[in-house]
């Protein structure tokens, strides 16, 4: 075992593959376009302050699994109000995005369930297909067409869609409403993860509410979302929102709900506080998505002039495909060393094998931080090779 993780050990830094955890402190003074703290609520008072209530009340962790002693209050409250902001039934809420994409997809699936998803779905959702022991078949990227000629002839007896609203690494969004017509038209199940979309997409008066919500998508009896509570909530969980009967299955299926400890207290009035905040303060949304097109904007003559072209993102991720994983090791590195956290995504972990910047825009950065990173970035972008 140690010759083959030395042999891995030395592949991965041939490739420039190697990855390390990048501590940051307190009070580090980098302009952050790398986290996904979208609505900057992981520091808001009125979040910090609900967590720490919590933890002085209940405790520092839940205890047990929610089916013993780790349901409080909170928790409840937290499923039924962030059901409500995303137009959903009911919640049922786990202690990551990740367990709860895992848990939905193991509980829904088997033999019996055929699994179509997009090339571009998360890795928690990967899991869980293989996990749940479905036939599971991708399509290519937002391909609706494709996906139906997956669905149409199969022997299995119930089908389930999955995509997300808002792609991580792209930053593109799915079809929605063309594949929610294909769930009803070979009667499946369309699974939304909204992961990068809730707190930071919607319309009219349902700004922050998600993709889902104030749709004709929510509610809708062939529609589940799953949602994480560790991104525009600035907290930790995650959650899946659909039917009551829905949950009631999970409750008693979904093993990673069943024999996980359940999401700390704190964690939980956390994410309530920043429902409350998401449905009072609309303005953020707008403001994520507003300052993701001024980057945009901002980097774009750059990009001219290399000869590629910045789509403007649909959410708060801006996605810059880069000649090699090293060079955008290299760019991820020079814009840290000026002051500017950016994420730098590289094979295995973007599905369609090129390297790329991910820039993250948020709710709260300032027209000064907007300007000054998109000088850095432009300096970078136009010194590579």
């Amino acid at each position: 075992m140690t010759q083959w993780l030395e042999r891995q050990a030395a592949v991965r830094d041939r490739r420039g593959l190697v990855r390390r955890p990048l501590p940051r402190a307190a009070d580090e003074r980098f302009i952050d376009l790398a986290s996904n703290d979208y609505l900057g609520l992981s520091a808001d008072p009125r979040v910090a302050e609900a967590a720490a209530a919590a933890a002085s009340l209940w405790g520092t962790g839940a205890t047990s699994s929610r089916l013993v002693a780790g349901t409080t209050r909170l928790h409840l409250d937290l499923e039924q109000e962030l059901a409500g902001l995303a137009g959903m039934e009911t919640a049922l809420v786990f202690s990551s995005g990740y367990l709860a994409n895992i848990g939905v997809i193991t509980a829904l699936g088997g033999p019996g369930t055929l699994i179509v998803a997009d090339e571009h779905c998360h890795a928690s959702m990967i899991d869980g297909f293989r996990l749940s022991r479905s036939r599971t078949e991708s399509f290519t990227h937002n391909s609706v067409e494709e996906a139906g000629r997956l669905l149409a002839d199969r022997p299995e007896p119930r089908a389930l869609i999955a995509v997300e609203s808002l792609y991580s690494v792209l930053g593109d969004e799915a079809p929605l409403a063309a594949l929610l017509a294909l769930a009803e038209q070979y009667d499946a199940v369309l699974l939304i993860d909204e992961a990068h979309s809730l707190g930071v997409t919607g319309t009219g008066n349902f700004q922050g509410s998600g993709s889902v919500a104030g749709t004709f998508l929510a509610g809708h009896p062939n529609v589940i979302v799953t949602a994480t509570l560790s991104k525009a909530l600035g907290s930790q969980g995650g959650a899946v929102l659909g039917s009551a009967l829905l949950r009631e299955h999970l409750i008693n299926r979904a093993r990673s709900f069943i024999f996980d400890t359940g999401l700390a207290p704190a964690s939980a009035a956390a994410a309530l506080a920043a429902v409350r905040i998401i449905r009072d303060e609309p303005w953020r949304a707008g403001s994520v998505r507003s300052n993701a097109a001024t980057l945009a904007a901002g980097l774009a003559p750059a990009l001219a002039a290399r000869g590629a072209a910045v789509d403007r993102a649909a959410g708060a991720v801006q996605s810059l495909a880069m000649p090699s994983a090293e060079s955008a090791l290299a760019a991820a590195g020079a814009a840290r060393t000026a002051g500017v956290r950016i994420g730098c995504f590289r094979p295995p972990s973007v599905p369609d094998g090129i390297s790329r910047l991910r820039l993250t825009a948020r709710a709260t950065l300032t027209p000064e931080e907007i300007e000054d990173s998109c000088a850095v970035l432009r300096g970078i972008l136009e010194e590579l090779p």
